[in-house]
This record gives C-alpha cells, sequence and structure tokens, in this order.
C-alpha cells in the first residue's frame, strides 16, 4: 500500500512538472522542454552562445526556452531587439527576482525591479556620476593619472613579456573607485584584492550547474550546495564597504561631497526628516556601489584585453592607428576626449574592438513588467527576456564583414566613421549600462595614450594566438603574454640599423 502511494504520488509530481513545462497559447516556439530541468541539457555550459545561434536558425530571431520548469524567450537581431528595447521599452524593462543573481545582489541598482524606486536610483546614479566629471575635463584627469601607473607597469616589462590581465582590471577598477569613494588603491591593497577574488568566484558560480539548479529547484536553496558561497562572498564584499561608509561618515562635510559615497550620504540627511518610506538607506547604497563597481571593472578592462590582443596579432591595424595618433597629437603633452574627433581610424577600431568584444553577450537578463507582444507572439506579464547582443553584433546584412576584426565596419567610403544601428554593446532602452560614457572616454584615453608610447607585439614563442573568448556572466579572452617596446627606442634602433 505505502508502495504504491508513493508512486502514485511520483507520477503526479511528474504530471504536475510536465504541465508547468508547457508553453502558453501564441508564445514563441522553441525546443521541447524535459520535466524539471526543461532545456539545460540542450545548452552547453562552457559557452552556449553555439547553441543560441543554432535554435535561432532552428525557430527565429524570437523563440522560447525553459531554464529548468520556466519558459524564457530570446530575443535576436536588431529588428525584433529595437522592438522590445525601444519600441516597447517599458514592457520590457523588468528585472526576474526570483533567480539566483537576482536574490545574490538583493537591493542594488543593476537587477533592481522595474520601479520608482529603481528609477530614482539610478537618475540619481547618473546625476552623481556627472556631477564628478563624467564627460568632463576632470574625468580625463582621474583617468589620464591611473594612466601613469600603467605606463609604469608597462616600461618596466620593455624587452621581457608580460601578462596583462591584472593591469588592466586594476586600471579599471581604480578609475571607478575614485569616483565611488574617493580614492584610488594600491594595486596589492586588500580591499583590492578580495573584493575582485569575491566577484571572480561569484562569475563563476552565476555561469556554472550550481545557479541552475538553484533556479531549477527552489526546495534546493537553503541547503549547504556549492551556490552558498557566493552568498558568502557577497557578505565579506558588504562589511569591506560598510568599513568605507564608516569611514566617510568620520571625514565627510555635509553638502561638500567627495565621491558617490558622500553624496549618498547627504541624499539620507535630506530624506531622513521628512521621507519615512524613501527607498534611500545604507543596505540600498552598500549593493549599489558593489554594483557600480563590478559593473565599471569587468567590462572595461575585458575590453580591453580584447582590443590588445587583436592589436599584436594585426600589428598593420596598429602601424595605421599610431600613424594617426601621431598626426593628431604632435607635440601635445597628453591626449583627450575632444581628440577623438580627429581619429576616425582609432574610432573605428575601438568600436570595433568593442563590437568583437561583446563582453556581455547575453546582456543582463531583463523581465516583461505588462502582458505584452512581440513580432505577434504573446507574452505574459513575467516572462524571462535574455537578450542575444552576440546576434545582433554578428547579423548578417548589419556589418560589412560581421565574423571578422575589421574597422571597416564603422568606417564609410570616405574613411568617416559611422555608428551602424546595429552597434548596442551596452544594450539599448531605459536599462542600458548607466556607465556607457564612462567606458567610452576610459577606453579612447588608455588605448590612446599606450599605443602613442608602446609598440605591442605577440610573443613569438608562445604559439598561435586563441582568439576564443572564456565564456561568465562576461566574456573575457582567454589569458596572454605580451612583449611590449617604447616606439622611441624601436625606432631609434631602426635609425641605428639604416645606418
Amino acid at each position: 500500500m505505502f508502495v504504491s502511494l508513493v508512486l502514485l504520488w511520483i507520477c503526479m509530481s511528474f504530471f504536475v512538472l510536465c504541465l508547468k513545462c508547457q508553453r502558453p497559447k501564441n508564445f514563441p516556439p522553441g525546443p521541447p522542454p524535459l520535466p524539471i530541468l526543461g532545456n539545460l541539457l540542450s545548452l552547453s555550459l562552457d559557452n552556449p552562445m553555439r547553441d543560441f545561434e543554432r535554435l535561432r536558425k532552428c525557430y527565429g530571431n524570437v523563440y522560447s526556452l525553459f531554464i529548468g520548469p520556466k519558459p524564457a524567450v530570446v530575443i535576436n537581431g536588431v529588428q525584433a531587439m529595437k522592438e522590445a528595447m525601444v519600441t516597447k521599452a517599458a514592457d520590457f524593462a523588468g528585472r526576474p527576482q526570483d533567480i539566483f543573481v537576482s536574490d545574490l545582489t538583493q537591493k542594488g541598482l543593476v537587477l533592481a525591479d522595474y520601479s520608482a524606486s529603481w528609477k530614482e536610483h539610478r537618475r540619481f546614479a547618473l546625476m552623481t556620476m556627472r556631477n564628478f566629471g563624467l564627460g568632463k575635463q576632470s574625468m580625463e584627469q582621474r583617468i589620464l593619472g591611473e594612466i601613469e601607473y600603467t605606463v609604469r607597469t608597462l616600461e618596466k616589462s620593455i624587452g621581457a613579456t608580460l601578462s596583462p590581465q591584472v593591469m588592466f582590471h586594476n586600471a579599471a577598477s581604480n578609475i571607478i573607485c575614485q569616483v565611488l569613494f574617493g580614492a584610488r588603491y594600491d594595486y596589492d591593497d586588500n580591499f583590492i584584492k578580495v573584493v575582485v577574488q569575491c566577484f571572480k568566484e561569484n562569475s563563476k558560480i552565476a555561469n556554472g550547474p550550481w545557479a541552475m539548479l538553484y533556479d531549477s529547484a527552489p526546495m534546493i536553496r537553503n541547503l549547504p550546495l556549492p551556490f552558498m558561497k557566493a552568498f558568502k562572498n557577497i557578505e565579506t564584499c558588504k562589511k569591506l564597504a560598510t568599513r568605507l561608509i564608516a569611514e566617510h561618515k568620520e571625514t565627510r562635510v555635509p553638502e561638500q561631497p567627495r565621491d558617490f559615497l558622500d553624496c549618498y550620504l547627504d541624499e539620507l540627511d535630506k530624506r531622513g526628516a521628512s521621507d519615512d518610506g524613501s527607498s534611500f538607506c545604507e543596505d540600498r547604497l552598500i549593493m549599489s556601489v558593489l554594483d557600480l563597481h563590478f559593473a565599471g571593472t569587468d567590462t572595461t578592462s575585458n575590453t580591453l584585453l580584447t582590443g590588445f590582443l587583436y592589436l599584436m596579432t594585426y600589428p598593420y591595424i596598429q602601424e595605421r592607428c599610431q600613424q594617426e595618433i601621431d598626426q593628431v597629437l604632435e607635440k601635445k603633452d597628453h591626449a583627450s576626449y575632444d581628440d577623438r574627433h580627429n581619429m576616425p581610424y582609432m574610432q573605428a577600431v575601438i568600436h570595433e574592438v568593442q563590437r568583437i568584444a561583446n563582453t556581455v553577450p547575453l546582456s543582463v537578463y531583463h523581465c516583461t513588467t505588462n502582458d505584452t507582444e512581440l513580432r505577434g507572439y504573446f507574452l505574459p506579464k513575467g516572462t524571462l527576456i535574455i537578450q542575444n547582443l552576440h546576434s545582433v553584433l554578428t547579423e548578417e546584412g548589419q556589418w560589412k564583414f560581421p565574423h571578422e576584426f575589421n574597422p571597416g565596419n564603422f568606417l564609410n567610403d570616405r574613411g568617416e566613421f559611422v555608428k551602424p544601428e546595429a552597434f548596442m554593446p551596452f544594450s539599448a532602452g531605459p536599462r542600458m549600462c548607466l556607465g556607457e560614457g564612462l567606458a567610452r572616454m576610459e577606453l579612447f584615453l588608455i588605448m590612446v595614450t599606450l599605443l602613442r608610447k608602446f609598440r605591442f607585439m605577440w610573443p613569438e614563442d608562445v604559439g598561435q594566438p586563441d582568439y576564443t573568448p572564456v565564456y561568465g556572466v562576461t566574456l573575457s579572452p582567454k589569458p596572454y603574454r605580451m612583449r611590449v617596446q617604447l616606439r622611441a627606442t624601436l625606432q631609434s634602433s631602426l635609425t641605428q640599423e639604416e645606418q
């Protein structure tokens, strides 16, 4: 009797799970799901991008799949992306709240759901970053000041090889730290090392099978499984951020902010006596600065790593950049962000690097805020939305050379810089990356400054370059080494050889 009841329970559970994996009426088509697992077995964990492209060819630019028992819609191609993220922006601006990454970041800025509170915090973040120099000369000086440390690192490696991963990561981290915390940190500082390590580990966990199991089977979330390490890492980072806030409270002068933290504390003072229901609070501040630090570090450093990988292995492109840089800057002490208007080829190269790097290929997951339609399909409120930005950045018909590294993708017949509508590495619509302006300034000033001073070469003794990226929350190139030579030294040696 007992065995029969157990078997009956198993069958009923199986039947309920099967029902949960049914697509709603007029929902986008997709592969048939398995109970509990959905379509997880159809996706490669090390790099699902090939699987997304295969499914796109089979089901079209708008198709669905199941992440465990939850249906998700994958959007591909420029036209479908624009309809969802721009034309129907409010309908697609939500964030899924019952998945691993949203539970991990809790009250952060990037993964906060679409609401009046989120709008208020995004508006505050944008205003504060502008007040601290975003798009202004003061931000240029912060970036150029950090580049000096990068130059010193490279100068120590003249005649040898070095691995640039840590160097670029530290540079990007310190630039955003100056905005957030009003300070830069030595590259061996405990704060930087611990935060970077925690986010690296969390990126791996968020992209791995344990995060998928967390999303698919809520009943296991409180068990001592490997995904718990990510929550411990967040607590470690929160303690470090709390310490910084305490230090700011002791040293700040109200209404004379030095950085993002001071501005937020001023805002708390203003709201404290008059707004009991305010969404501004210290918990939100902690997660917001951690969000901004990660977003402002990882994507920029990975784009720089991709850029110099290709510049080393396409030396004629590197040389043409340097010729343009020399011509425009001439006797100037350093580059200015305004110089980009006179460097169409350099602009084209930087944008092509961003296109190829495609650092966040699936963007950050969205969800629908209302019942809505897309390309004739019905999407219920709360549907998980996956933006396949890779499909846009390599779409046939949108690019002259969609599948190769070629700055010609951003140059017209007269050699002028142009930006196709399919260029959207920062996504689009109200949820597009709020650090876009800072990232573009960093990429231009760092690449121009380093290319003006150094020649970067692929070491002869390390074999052929491997352009296959490492898949994670962000894409990054496989670790590599570079050989560096001072351009002045190089020119001098060539002159002596000619004599």
